[in-house]
């Protein structure tokens, strides 16, 4: 099993100047750095790749930002600047050395509303068209896409595991995947390690985030079960520290970090990791 770090906690958006903290994660124990590409104009991957590759550390998945303007249940607009965002991160992730893209990839970040059944039936269709437009192209590159499921108050549309497994039998493409996110499971989901059984192999990432968003360990999660339900499907993939402060500004804003619930940012890097491993089968 292998842990990482996404980036988020540390640097938004993430830039070629961000690689400066890759040797202070090395440091501190990771195996790979989960880079989310919010501009990627903002880099060059290669660059970014010969940083990973000094800093003895790789980038095994890239996370999706999906803020407004990217949405594939849209206007039209909205759609195709969509499809080419995430056309562009499955072109990056090779180079990075990544076969993953992972995140909210439906929709946009804070859509919540209360549609009509017919409107809901048409924004679902949508998507898998979108998706499977999508997934088409991952698959000639080699990578993967997975979906997360996000809290109520971040997205009507895709909330459980259940409901990521219903669009993914829909799309019918074996290169999409769930990626499930302890935080998100804890408000959602009636038992986050019955999600876990469930997602089974689709299984492609999962996000390791305290009850309020802190460190891992620290909370009100029921850890052990969570891994109980890994040794149950065998999961060998890989765990990121996903977590918030208000240090980093527009993430603080779009994540409603309204106040300091650790001591640091490296604290919840280091405790999280700590922890992490000591439940790791």
């Amino acid at each position: 099993m292998n842990f990482g770090i996404n980036t988020y906690l540390f640097s938004s958006p993430f830039t070629n100047e961000s690689v400066s903290w890759f040797p202070k994660f090395k440091e501190w124990g990771f195996d790979f750095v989960e880079i989310a590409v919010e501009e990627p104009a903002n880099i060059d991957p290669e660059f970014v790749r010969k940083a990973l590759d000094e800093a003895g550390l790789e980038c095994r998945s890239v996370c999706a930002a999906t803020g407004p303007g990217r949405d594939l249940r849209g206007n039209r607009k909205e759609q195709v600047t969509s499809l080419e965002y995430v056309h562009q991160l499955i072109d990056i992730a090779p180079i990075l050395g990544s076969k993953l893209v992972a995140g909210p990839i439906y929709s946009s970040v804070g859509r919540a509303n209360l549609y009509p059944e017919n409107i809901k039936r048409r924004q679902w269709d949508t998507v898998v068209s979108n998706l499977r437009k999508l997934t088409d192209y991952a698959a000639e590159k080699g990578v993967k896409l997975a979906i997360e499921p996000l809290n109520r108050y971040e997205t009507d549309f895709i909330n459980t595991c259940d409901q990521a497994l219903k669009l993914i039998e829909a799309v019918g493409s074996e290169v999409l995947m769930v990626h499930l996110d302890s935080f998100h499971m804890n408000v959602e989901e009636k038992d986050p390690a019955l999600a876990i059984r469930k997602a089974g192999p689709k299984l492609a990432l999962l996000h390791a985030s305290g009850s309020d968003r802190g460190t891992p360990g620290g909370d009100q999660i029921n850890w052990d079960r969570i891994f109980a339900a890994l040794d149950h499907i065998h999961y060998r993939g890989d765990i990121v520290i996903e977590s918030f402060t208000p240090d980093v500004k527009v993430i603080a804003k779009a994540a409603s970090i309204w106040r300091q619930v650790e001591p640091s940012k490296e604290s919840i890097a280091v405790e999280g990791l700590k922890f992490l491993r000591s439940l790791a089968f």
